[in-house]
């Protein structure tokens, strides 16, 4: 169900949960110069990417291990049904959802 959301849109009720980065400062590459458009389901709990290393962008394939190991994925649980834009280029604000910092 739902329509699109544009970058700047979080759907209703979200929350933006921190992503934890070690006092290291690594810094995530960029997967991509533009958000993933992406359906996901209420209840459901995702890991989205936020070293940027992972093949199965926007989603964590466990690379941040070798490739990134001060930066974990992000788990978080859509309340509701909705076609999203995740982040590609790790810059948001307001992550897993891309806030246009591309």
């Amino acid at each position: 169900g739902g329509g699109v959301r544009r970058c700047r849109d979080p759907p209703a009720g979200s929350r933006t949960p921190a992503v934890r980065r070690s006092s290291g400062a690594q810094q995530p590459v960029i997967a991509a110069k533009e958000p993933f458009p992406v359906e996901l389901e209420a209840g459901r709990t995702y890991a989205w990417c936020s070293c940027g290393h992972s093949k199965r962008q926007p989603f964590c394939d466990g690379a941040h291990k070798k490739a990134a190991p001060g930066l974990s994925p992000l788990r978080f649980t859509p309340q509701e049904d909705a076609r999203v834009w995740l982040c590609g280029c790790k810059r948001t604000r307001t992550p897993p959802y891309c806030d246009g910092s591309h």
